[in-house]
Formats: structure tokens, sequence, C-alpha cells
């Protein structure tokens, strides 16, 4: 027992298994929508495109925040008006903005020969830079998330499920997706620390995917999911001090460990809901 609570004397590991927590479980609420919207690929994509800004901000010192929160602004904005205007695929077209982006972090970094730790930081996560300042912001992050969630529940709901009959019922559907896609920004940019560019996606999908199986109502499914990611990334911080395994990884392997239990306990039932992610509210249920 002693060894299980002596990562608990460092104020690092302190404020990593906070924000880690928090994180799971911001990333498991935003992610309810990014999976019943079909959205996982721009999820992905915009963890990739924020590289690029992080990859700015730290070489020409910037505050992270603030930089890369720019360029997270600006690419999620930029994907939201491609998806809606498919004037060319929207994979397609996400791929050029988040490829490019990623490209440029690269490119960045090699060029001005940017420090390795930040590097593997930013694609892996890492417990190690998480100060102050990251637990604040994760904490603001998931408090907005939270309360566009609660005052916008019926208007996001119908966004999700069935966007024509949301617009004809006066829904403005084109600025609730952009608003999921600025929380999905900062979501991202809040937990990059504490996960890495490379797992994000991991994070956002799993949990959501994970309660899915388990419930066929959206409200329940919204807090299992939240509290599936919280303990995520409460149990991976804890694995990842005492096997010394980066942070991001850890998180992501008990994720898709309680998945698989998921997956096997629910049976053809769960998996029947999984392929039916994409119903109407009547059936997926309020």
């Amino acid at each position: 027992m002693t060894e299980l609570l002596r990562p608990f004397e460092f104020e690092f590991f302190r404020n990593g298994l906070l924000v880690a927590t928090m994180a799971g479980a911001l990333c498991g609420l935003v992610g309810v929508y990014v999976v019943l919207k079909g959205m996982s690929y721009i999820g992905h994509g915009l963890s990739h495109a924020i590289f690029g800004g992080f990859a700015a901000s730290t070489l020409l010192g910037v505050n992270f925040l603030l930089g890369a929160g720019a360029w997270g602004v600006a690419s999620a904005l930029m994907i939201n008006g491609v998806t809606r205007r498919r004037v060319l695929g929207s994979d397609a077209a996400i791929g050029v903005i988040t490829t490019a982006s990623f490209a440029l972090g690269l490119a960045l970094f090699a060029f001005f020969d940017g420090e390795g730790a930040s590097f593997d930081a930013a694609l892996f996560g890492s417990i190690l830079g998480v100060g102050t300042q990251d637990v604040v912001a994760i904490a603001v992050v998931c408090v907005l998330a939270s309360v566009l969630v609660f005052l916008r529940y019926r208007a996001l709901l119908f966004t999700t499920f069935d966007p024509e009959v949301a617009e004809v019922s006066g829904v403005n559907t084109a600025r609730m997706d952009a608003l999921l896609m600025l929380v999905l920004a900062g979501s991202i940019l809040a937990t990059m620390k504490i996960l890495g560019v490379t797992l994000i996606a991991a994070a956002l999908v799993i949990p959501p995917a994970a309660a899915r199986m388990l419930t066929n109502s959206f409200s329940r499914m919204l807090w299992m999911s939240a509290a599936i990611g919280a303990a995520c990334g409460f149990v991976g911080m804890n694995l990842s001090y005492h096997l010394d395994v980066q942070s991001g990884p850890t998180i992501v392997l008990v994720a898709a460990t309680i998945f698989a239990l998921a997956f096997v306990a629910t049976g053809p039932l769960g998996r029947g809901r999984a392929v039916a992610q994409g119903a109407r509210p009547g059936r997926a249920g309020a």
C-alpha cells in the first residue's frame, strides 16, 4: 500500500493525476457527439492540426495555450466549413488541412532543431510537463463543455441525430456544429500534454463506444462515457508511474481493456447498439 501511495508525494504526479482524470471525463463527454455524428476522423485530424500550432508557439516563444489555441480554433472552423459545404469529399478536405498542419509542425521542429523532449511529450503525452496552469486550463474547458451540454442539450441532441429536422424546427445547426468543433478543439488543446497528439482520438472514441454498448439511452451514454473516461485517466496515470510507461499510451490501453470487457459482457445486444449508434433519437433513447 505504501508503494501504491508513494507517487502522491510528488506535486507533478498529483497535478498529472488530476489533469488525466478531468481529461478522460472531458474526452468521454465530447466524444459522445464525435462518435454519434461520425466525426471520429475529424477528432483525429484536428489533434494533428493543433500540433502545428504547438510547434510554432514553442519555437517562437509564444504562450502554448494562446498560440496553439488560436491555431486550433482556426483549424476547427476551417474543418467545419469544409464538412458543411461538401464541395469536396469531407474526408479528403480534412486530410489536406490536418496533415498539412501536422507536417508543418514536424518541419518546424526539424528546421529549428526543436527540443526532443517537447516533441515527444506533444506526440505521446508526459506527466512531467503538467503544472498548475494545465490544471486550471482543463478545468475551465470541462466547465464550459458541461455548461454547453446542459444548456443546449436538446439542440445538440437533434443536431446529432437528425440535422434536417433540427433545421426545420428552428435549431441553428451551423452554429451548433461550430460550437461543437470549438469545444472539440479546446478539449484537444487542454489534453495534449497528458495524452499526446497521436492518442487523443482514441480517448475521444473508445469511452463513448464502450458506453454505447452498455446503454440505449443518449443521456445515460453521456454520463457513462464521461465516467469511463475519468476512470481510464485515473487508473492509467497510476499505472504509467508504476510501470514507467508514458501516460498517453497507458491511459488508452486501459480504455481499450474496458472496451474489450464491455464488448464481451454485452454480447450481441451491445454490439447491435454499437452498429446502430447513428440511429434516430426514437431508437437511441433520450
